[in-house]
């Protein structure tokens, strides 16, 4: 048996270490190691409640909007109210438009060079490979462009955050109880412009492309699958989300019950074994642990490893969601000559993601049409000296959490878990693997697996900077 690490793992966001274990050309066992401590949950502890609005959001520049809309959702709860409509279709256009940058981004230049040949992206930050090369030379030269136009959307996607949202990263709008900003009528005009844009992009490019490669590469709906799914939804509106929570555990969709969430710290650099609900969970760094491997801690549900992410909400919602999504996605799940059982899959998630991305942009345009010039963006309050709350939501990569525990007007606790807490989360007590490790053992591949593993990790699309609070 050989063992092969990687060390960082390249195009993913933040420091994540992986090993695999080979033996006659699969993938025996693997292990997902986070490898930087942060400590943000202790710097909020005795800080005021809104400044975890200010200072979660800076967790990641990246995906900022999902610790923004967590954190106001989260003191939302505290507080005990909910923004006006028209806050509310604000926060779901800012958010919105952070989804889709991180969409386009993932796949044009985070996985698309793990298909493409070295020679097609000359001078690039991330060169494609001579591996397994399945595009023509015409179609790798049109993927090349479209990785060029595409950094041209995400700007796009950036300013239509910073329309709305004051900046990007790390918005100034989104705050307790709705939004700060009213859009003039310039504003969204310009909102709508962009708007436009990106959704002719998505339709025009995006899914062309992501359906080419689940052509020439369908192998990979039967790689990297996991199966047991969870998703706490994402867009709220009038009481309900675009994007339905719940989770798949025996095959069949169940309601998301938040009380069966746990986080364990066997195999992670924290004191103490157990398993804790993120409500009263107590850990403290311990880098000299025995047999931990990872500053990532590892979130269970019903003591279910879950996948989180779009194949999660895809599969929830083509069950639950709105009748818009599941015939769209009913159509490119045909398009691509695949089903729903393999969205938990390495092309499966790519799936997953186009057909998400080009709903919520669709979305996006209704709730832009919806907004009231007149009507009232945000509700006053006042702060209780005693509480708890909670904020859950869906990020790009999947289901986030925030926790907080007032205590003397300050914050007593706070937690976090984030998308890739889940997916790249350790071993437990009972010695069950984190879903990426899960993914790749099995795994046949060819030579060392460096090809296969990086496609099938990639495809999670990791954030590191999330995953260890």
């Amino acid at each position: 048996m050989r063992t092969v690490t990687i060390d960082p793992i390249t195009r993913i966001e933040g420091h994540l270490r992986v090993e695999i274990q080979v033996e006659d050309g699969m993938i025996v066992g693997a292990r997902c190691s986070g490898a930087l401590y942060r400590g943000l949950e202790e710097i909020l502890r005795g800080r005021h409640p809104l400044d975890a609005q200010r200072i979660t959001t800076r967790i990641c520049g990246v995906c900022p909007l999902a610790h923004s809309t967590a954190a106001a959702l989260c003191l939302d709860d505290v507080l005990g109210i909910s923004p006006p409509r028209n806050g509310q279709l604000l926060r779901n256009l800012i958010y919105g438009a952070n989804f889709l940058h991180n969409h386009i981004l993932h796949f044009y230049h985070l996985a698309l060079p793990d298909y493409l040949p070295a020679d097609a992206l000359p001078g690039a930050l991330s060169p494609g490979t001579d591996e397994d090369r399945r595009f023509s030379r015409e179609e790798a030269r049109k993927l090349a462009d479209h990785y060029l136009q595409a950094l041209d959307m995400r700007r796009k996607a950036q300013e239509l955050v910073a329309l709305f949202g004051g900046k990007m990263p790390h918005d100034m709008s989104i705050v307790p109880g709705g939004v700060t900003y009213r859009p003039d009528p310039g504003d969204v005009a310009a909102f709508r412009f962009r708007l436009k844009e990106i959704v002719d992009f998505i339709r025009g490019v995006y899914i062309p492309d992501l359906l080419l490669l689940a052509r020439r590469y369908p192998d990979y709906f039967e790689l990297g699958g996991v199966g047991k799914l969870l998703t706490f939804g994402c867009f709220p509106l009038d009481g309900d989300r675009l994007f339905p929570a719940g989770a798949v555990l025996d095959g069949e969709p169940e309601p998301l019950d938040p009380a069966e969430i746990r986080e364990h710290t066997a195999r992670s650099w924290y004191r103490g074994n157990g398993a804790q609900h993120p409500r009263e969970e107590e850990a403290e760094p311990d880098p000299d642990k025995a047999e931990a491997y990872s500053w990532i801690k590892a979130p269970r549900y019903r003591g279910e490893a879950c996948e989180v992410g779009p194949a999660a909400r895809a599969a929830i919602a083509l069950v639950r969601g709105p009748g818009g999504f599941r015939e769209a996605a009913g159509e490119l799940l045909t398009e691509a000559e695949t089903g729903p059982e393999r969205l938990s899959s390495t092309m499966g998630r790519h799936l997953a993601r186009g057909m998400e991305a080009l709903f919520i942009a669709r979305a996006m345009e209704g709730w832009l049409a919806e907004l009231d010039p007149a009507a009232p963006v945000a509700v006053a309050f006042t702060l209780p000296r005693e509480a708890r709350g909670q904020g859950l939501t869906d990020a790009p990569r999947g289901a986030l959490g925030h926790w907080v525990e007032v205590a003397g007007g300050v914050i007593a606790r706070y937690q976090v878990i984030a998308p890739t807490t889940w997916n790249a989360s350790p071993r437990d007590e009972k010695g069950t693997p984190g879903p990426i490790e899960r993914a790749l053992q099995g795994t046949r591949v060819s030579g060392d697996g460096l090809l296969e593993a990086g496609r099938i990790v990639r495809s999670f699309d990791p954030c590191l900077a999330c995953a260890i609070q």
